[in-house]
């Protein structure tokens, strides 16, 4: 029996995006998907684009909430399937069988995780994260930043826990890091699962992003660790910067 994946949209506010993101949701090819869409009231069309797929849609609300974390814990607590995702609004699955492939790899695995492909708003690709995905993953992976995009995650549902929210841009680090402490078969997928479009709260809000990274961290790894790690991830940073100036001029 086929695996059911929960997948879950997270919108408010992006009229732009969400029918891409939707139908990149519903046109997979694996047929056990439960599709769940969390909007935060959107007033600019959004919910009138999302209604036109009500019908494929297992699970939509539509209310006013406290931040983007807040409404993915609502859409975690709508979630019934054996696996969970989030594919939120900008963000798409890589092709139509992105998801059948992923359940093709391997069987039973706690975790599958697998590359990004990143976007910019014209929908032109910007190829593979900087942070490419490791061939091994375990808990211990994201002391150097976050290795695996959100979007190309698939999570057994009963090893996961609401986002904390006490963190407003990087609940998901600790929210990967607390499922992934309890994983015992992490399946890497090979080539791209999902498309990430560029930009977000965390790009806009960069220094609350990094306080809050290096508190989860801190909480997970410790502070020594921790403050070891980021003078690492630093020069990484600065290497990176480097050499792609080298390369443009």
């Amino acid at each position: 029996m086929k695996p059911v994946l929960s997948v879950i949209t997270i919108v408010y506010n992006n009229v732009r995006d969400i029918e891409r993101t939707m139908l990149s949701v519903l046109d997979q090819t694996y047929e056990a998907i439960e599709y769940i869409v969390v909007d935060g009231a959107s007033n600019d069309g959004t919910l009138e684009i999302i209604k036109r797929y009500e019908t494929r849609i297992a699970k939509l609300i539509s209310e006013k909430d406290k931040g983007i974390y807040d409404a993915m814990n609502k859409g975690l607590a709508l979630a019934t399937g054996d696996y969970v995702i989030f594919m939120n609004s900008g963000d798409e699955f890589y092709a139509t069988d992105t998801v059948a492939n992923v359940f093709a790899t391997a069987s039973d695995a706690d975790i599958y995780y697998g590359e990004t492909e990143m976007v910019n708003d014209g929908r032109e690709s910007l190829g593979q994260r900087r942070h490419k995905a490791p061939k091994e993953f375990t808990w211990r992976g994201f002391n150097y930043g976050m290795s695996i995009s959100h979007q190309a995650i698939y999570i057994r549902r009963a090893l996961t826990e609401p986002y904390d929210p006490k963190y407003q841009l990087s609940a998901d680090i600790d929210w990967i890091i607390r499922a992934a402490k309890k994983a015992k078969k992490i399946v890497k997928v090979d080539g791209y699962v999902a498309k990430y479009l560029v930009g977000g709260m965390s790009k806009a809000k960069h220094k609350q992003s990094l306080l809050e990274r290096f508190d989860i961290m801190k909480r997970h790894y410790g502070f020594i660790p921790t403050v070891l790690n980021h003078a690492v991830i630093a020069f990484n940073l600065g290497w990176y910067w480097l050499r792609n100036r080298r390369t443009n001029d």
